[in-house]
C-alpha cells in the first residue's frame, strides 16, 4: 500500500474560490456567444407539430444565474499576487505541465502570469474547469 505524501504547501488561495472559479469557467465556456444569429447556422425546420411541443424553459433558468464573463474577470481581479500565482499553477498542474510535487516551482513560474491580463490568460485555456479542478485532486485539496 502506498503511503500518503505530506504536502509541502499550504494553499492561500481558499480551494471552494478555485471551484467556483472552475464552475464559472465551464459556464462561460458553454456559453452561446452573444453575436450568435438564431438560425443562422445549420438551420433546423421544424413541422406544424414540432414547433407546439418546442420550447426554451431551461434559457431561462440560464439566464437568471450570474455566471458572466464580467463577473469571472472582476473575481480574478480581486486576487492578489499570490492567490493569482496559485491559481495559474493549479490550473498548470492539472493541464499536466507540472507535476504536484513541483508546486514551488510552477508557483514561482506562474508570478510572471499575473498581470492585468491574467483573465485573459485563463480564458484563452478552453478546458480551464477541468483543469482546476484536476490540478486541486492531484494537490490533495
Amino acid at each position: 500500500m502506498k503511503k500518503p505524501t505530506e504536502r509541502e504547501w499550504e494553499l492561500s488561495l481558499d480551494a471552494d474560490t478555485v471551484r467556483l472559479l472552475a464552475e464559472k469557467a465551464r459556464a462561460l465556456s458553454a456559453a452561446v456567444n452573444q453575436d450568435y444569429e438564431d438560425g443562422r447556422e445549420h438551420e433546423v425546420e421544424l413541422g406544424p407539430d414540432a414547433r407546439a411541443r418546442h420550447s426554451h424553459d431551461g434559457l431561462a433558468e440560464e439566464e437568471g444565474q450570474d455566471l458572466s464573463e464580467e463577473e469571472f474577470r472582476e473575481l480574478i481581479a480581486d486576487l492578489n499576487q499570490d492567490e493569482g500565482a496559485e491559481l495559474v499553477a493549479i490550473a498548470w498542474i492539472g493541464r499536466g505541465d507540472y507535476d504536484a510535487a513541483e508546486w514551488a516551482q510552477a508557483v514561482a513560474d506562474a508570478r510572471g502570469r499575473v498581470n492585468r491580463r491574467l483573465a485573459t490568460y485563463l480564458l484563452n485555456m478552453p478546458m480551464l474547469g477541468d483543469y482546476l479542478d484536476d490540478g486541486l485532486a492531484a494537490l490533495g485539496a
